[in-house]
């Protein structure tokens, strides 16, 4: 599992030492976002993630209780995740990169309707968004 090193005790540095790899935000965001909650369906997700870099990375979250798995019921070899509420504290740090990203990218897939709204009314959203988890 990768392991978190922080190289000091700034926010900054924290943050991109333990987010610094763009899957562990795909996830995230596949998780928040796109309702997605089992290993398949993350690995379908369009990016092109392996199954070692997916396992790694769900376990270093789990450990770092930003998501949770439990064991479906449905099918007890599976399991689902979702997000802890340090998890979720997550969420307006996503909408503030689907913005920027979404702003700057001229070949963006972020509906523009979502976009509108994220500008215009970011607490809204991301309440939105926290009542869907």
């Amino acid at each position: 599992m990768r392991k978190v090193v922080r190289r000091s005790n700034c926010p900054i540095s924290y943050t991109m030492d333990f987010f610094g790899d763009k899957w562990t935000f795909l996830i995230l965001r596949d998780i928040a976002l796109k309702g997605k909650c089992f290993y398949k369906e993350f690995l379908e997700a369009g990016e092109g993630i392996a199954t070692n870099v997916l396992s790694d990375r769900l376990k270093m979250l789990e450990s770092e209780e930003i998501i949770v798995s439990k064991k479906y019921e449905k099918v007890k070899t599976m399991k689902t995740y979702s997000l802890t509420d340090k998890g979720k504290a997550l969420i307006p740090v996503l909408v503030e990169i689907i913005i920027w990203g979404g702003t700057y990218d001229k070949e963006t897939d972020a509906p523009k309707s979502f976009l509108k709204a994220a500008k215009e009314n970011r607490k809204q959203v991301i309440q939105d968004l926290l009542d869907k988890l």
